[in-house]
């Protein structure tokens, strides 16, 4: 071993305890790991009926949504439908188109006007960075598909004094 190993090693001696006293106190009560402290017993007990009044109060929380969602024609929402299939993903995709070249000044509202021809607009989507400034494209999804090819027309037409270049969006494959 060289000096260097040994010097590191020796460190590492003076936090070895030099007795064993807490570790035979330990070793003489063959009940020790059945004793609890009875402050941590009333914790654990605390922390249980915490957490029973929280999961109560998130199923009262999704029976409201439920509710309301219904009220409102919305479908119910299911943690296992909750993330969207990719079935689902390619039907909005197959509705949506993507706009480049979109003016930084432009809003979703001037670009759903400039679409509106084309057929009835469900959503505009002006992308931003972490600054929330936009990033110089869009989505805009239709409620029918037809109205994907009528928006492609629109392909190099201007909006803000700027060219957009319109095409069909892509699904993302991961």
């Amino acid at each position: 071993m060289d000096p260097q190993e040994e010097q590191e090693h020796d460190g590492y001696a003076d936090e070895v305890p030099a007795d064993d006293s807490m570790m035979d106190a330990e070793d003489d009560d063959p009940h020790h790991e059945d004793q609890q402290n009875p402050s941590t017993v009333e914790s654990i007990e605390d922390l249980k009926r915490r957490l029973k009044a929280i999961e109560e109060e998130t199923g009262a929380l999704q029976e409201m949504h439920d509710k309301v969602a219904k009220e409102m024609g919305a479908p119910a929402l299911d943690s296992s439908v909750a993330n969207s299939t990719q079935a689902e993903k390619e039907e909005v995709d197959a509705r949506s188109i993507y706009v480049g070249n979109v003016d930084y000044a432009c809003t979703p509202e001037e670009v759903q006007q400039h679409f509106q021809s084309c057929g009835t607009v469900n959503r505009v989507t002006i992308l931003t960075d972490k600054f929330g400034q936009p990033k110089g494209f869009a989505y805009v999804e239709f409620v029918e598909v037809e109205a994907v090819q009528n928006a492609i027309l629109l392909n190099e037409s201007e909006l803000h004094g700027r060219q957009l270049k319109v095409s069909a969006k892509r699904t993302n494959i991961p």
